[in-house]
């Protein structure tokens, strides 16, 4: 997976995440609440990995 899949990839499942706590809150979901914090987190992590792929990528092409 390319550096700017991983970043749309992780950004789309922090924002999903985001929603899907929305939910839980608007309906006092606990369970989807916590589903939506651990997606987002997911997202955030595979968003930093595209990041940090694209640094390595960069400093390679840099050398």
């Amino acid at each position: 997976m390319s550096s700017t899949s991983d970043k749309i990839k992780g950004t789309a499942k922090e924002v999903a995440g985001k929603v899907k706590q929305g939910i839980g809150e608007a309906t006092d979901n606990s369970r989807m609440k916590g589903e939506g914090r651990a997606q987002e987190a997911e997202g955030k992590l595979q968003k930093n990995v595209g990041k940090g792929k694209e640094a390595v990528k960069n400093t390679i092409d840099r050398a």
